[in-house]
């Protein structure tokens, strides 16, 4: 009997090594990548050191529903674990039937995360992706009910591992036992658990709920602004950003840049371009240009509309409530 396995791959150290694990048990392995907006696992290497085919897919469009309703809540940061193992769990068993797969595998390991990694977590993550059963977690199997894989003698429980608990010594050690090489950091570098993303994201979220791709990509770039409840300013923070707001500013943004002196590009995602908000942007910009002192001439265009606002640079307390 030829035996295949989906194995989640997040391009991180513990989804490689569970994918190893189980390919040097003889069963033939498909690591799986899923793509979003906040992660994006480099898996070239990691495909060669495992031995296995990783296919990468991009659900980025897809996954903004589990930001924007997440079931079962948010993390210590912006991070909806529970519901993104499920959502990936299911997809990855929609992935399973097509390739005629008989189960999948994940690196997860139990009590390294409090949220999703403890049994009761685990126990709802596998019921919720409907795959009682069929979902191996190779690292911590030996301290988790035996699967359908094991019961069924596909896989030799005795080769699986107890790992538990936030340190990754034991992984390390693993991984240099096997030669395996290639793989990130854990849970291939998340966004969503950085607490300087996840605070601009929450602020998005209560903003502008109804948000888009194209609002997630500019939260990665440029210093943020919350001006009023309906108006953000994005600053650039080097040449490239500055090259990509002007850009974006061409699509409806209004565009601040200064005059006579070096200094960032800005654009304003406005719902309302009062006066005040335009002045207030201007000081903004202001504070980051290359000047002497005194007063910077600030180029403001909307549509085909412009004007130089002179204005004296925002101070750095009133500078610091603003910022996002």
């Amino acid at each position: 009997m030829s035996l295949k396995a989906v194995a989640l791959m997040s391009g991180g150290l513990d989804s490689a090594l569970a994918a190893k694990i189980i390919r040097l048990q003889g069963i033939d392995v498909v690591g799986l990548a899923f793509i979003t907006s906040f992660t994006h696992p480099r898996v070239e290497k990691l495909a060669q050191s495992i031995g296995i085919e990783i296919k990468a897919i991009d659900i980025s469009s897809e996954y903004l529903d589990v930001i924007k309703n997440p079931r079962f809540g948010f993390g210590d940061t912006m991070n909806p674990c529970i519901d993104c193992h499920i959502f990936m769990l299911k997809k990855a068993k929609g992935f399973m039937v097509e390739y005629k797969s008989d189960f999948i595998i994940t690196g997860e390991v139990l009590g390294q995360r409090p949220m999703s990694q403890n049994k009761s977590a685990l126990r709802k993550i596998e019921k919720e992706s409907d795959l009682e059963g069929l979902l191996l977690r190779p690292l911590s199997a030996k301290l988790l009910a035996a699967t359908v894989p094991e019961q069924e003698g596909w896989v030799d429980r005795s080769k699986l591992f107890d790992f538990s608990g936030k340190s990754r010594k034991p992984q390390m050690e693993l991984a240099k036992q096997l030669g395996l090489e290639g793989f990130g950091q854990p849970a291939g570098g998340c966004l969503l658990t950085d607490p300087g993303f996840s605070r601009r994201l929450k602020d998005l979220l209560n903003h502008q709920p109804e948000f888009n791709l194209e609002d997630i990509r500019l939260l990665k770039i440029g210093r943020h602004f919350r001006l009023s409840d309906r108006t953000k300013l994005i600053l650039g923070r080097n040449h490239k950003e500055n090259q990509r707001l002007i850009t974006l500013a061409q699509s409806g943004c209004i565009l601040l840049e200064p005059v006579e002196v070096p200094g960032p590009a800005g654009i304003l995602k406005a719902g309302e371009s009062s006066r005040e908000l335009l002045e207030l942007s201007a000081c903004i910009l202001a504070r980051y240009c290359d000047r002497s002192n005194g007063q910077v001439s600030i180029s403001v265009e909307a549509g085909k509309e412009s004007r130089v606002i002179r204005c004296l640079p925002v101070k750095p307390d009133d500078l610091d409530t603003l910022r996002i």
